[in-house]
């Protein structure tokens, strides 16, 4: 894909009738990185690089539709297709074990989770994925962004990645975040004790034909659930961490005191008392439906 956007780069240079060193000077860069970027030899380009070679070339956001793609090769193939999807979906449901979902990652936090691969290739390869992560969150902000509901382990809070600096910048990321509409941010305390998705994070999707998937993933793999018995299994699940977790203000609470250091100055429901509440709101007509305009995309719910 980086080599199909340098060839289509150097046709419509070719065809606008403009040297790379012109090309160049129009999209504020030396001569050799338009070089790199039509023989795929260099680091892949930005995104903010294909809108201004867009801009340039009058291809009519031709080559912004492509960059995603030429991205997504950055990524390990069994995370390709999950990104694919992802980039359809009306309604994202994750829960996050370990580091805060890349939708909500800052580019600082990003940076420091995605240097943790063993199988990183370097810093070039880095940099891509990072401009890849950030080019996923400007979905949340366009016209048609999903309805996203995220439950964070409290571990994910207080896990200082990066150090002090990076997760205050995180952590102030998420309670932005939940300002907006179609974002909710509940969190899991740890002593909510053992449940069914310990082993690593899940995320489910709804496609606009209201198709689900299920998603899950640890450190080094990551599988994509579509049969329809499972899905519903996983639904479930979610649901289950959904009710169990802190109610949407108070899970915002935590994360200022989680900020602000005084978790322990900080009142929540007792374990006991989070159970009371989690099966009434299991068994309110109702829950777990989001919605769409009008439309309803349900979610199935367990049996009291």
């Amino acid at each position: 894909m980086a080599a199909l956007f340098g060839a289509r780069v150097r046709r419509l240079r070719t065809a606008a009738g403009l040297t790379q060193a012109e090309l160049g000077e129009k999209t504020h860069v030396v001569s050799t990185r338009i070089t790199q970027i039509e023989r795929c030899s260099g680091a892949r380009p930005t995104r903010e690089m294909a809108q201004a070679l867009d801009r340039a070339l009058g291809a009519d956001n031709l080559l912004v539709d492509l960059w995603p793609h030429v991205h997504r090769e950055a990524f390990p193939d069994w995370s390709r297709a999950f990104m694919a999807h992802s980039a359809r979906a009306v309604a994202i449901g994750e829960y996050a074990a370990h580091v805060v979902p890349g939708l909500l990652q800052t580019e600082d936090y990003a940076r420091t989770v995605l240097r943790l691969d063993a199988l990183l290739s370097g810093e070039e390869q880095l940099e891509e994925r990072v401009a890849a992560r950030m080019g996923r969150q400007e979905r949340l902000t366009s016209p048609d962004s999903p309805y996203l509901w995220v439950v964070l382990d409290e571990a994910v809070l207080r896990r200082p990645v990066g150090g002090q600096r990076i997760m205050q910048a995180q952590l102030a990321r998420l309670l932005e975040a939940a300002s907006e509409p179609r974002v909710t941010i509940q969190v899991l305390p740890f002593d909510q004790g053992e449940h069914e998705a310990m082993g690593g994070s899940l995320t489910l999707l709804t496609l606009p034909d209201t198709t689900e998937m299920a998603y899950t993933e640890g450190a080094d793999y990551g599988q994509l659930i579509e049969e329809p018995a499972d899905v519903r299994r996983y639904s479930v699940i979610y649901d289950r961490l959904r009710a169990a977790a802190l109610p949407p203000l108070m899970s915002l609470d935590m994360i200022r005191s989680v900020m602000e250091g005084n978790h322990g100055e900080t009142s929540f429901p007792s374990r006991s008392d989070r159970r009371r509440l989690a099966q009434e709101q299991l068994q309110q007509p109702g829950r777990g439906k989001l919605r769409r305009g009008r439309r309803r995309i349900p979610r199935p719910r367990p049996r009291p």
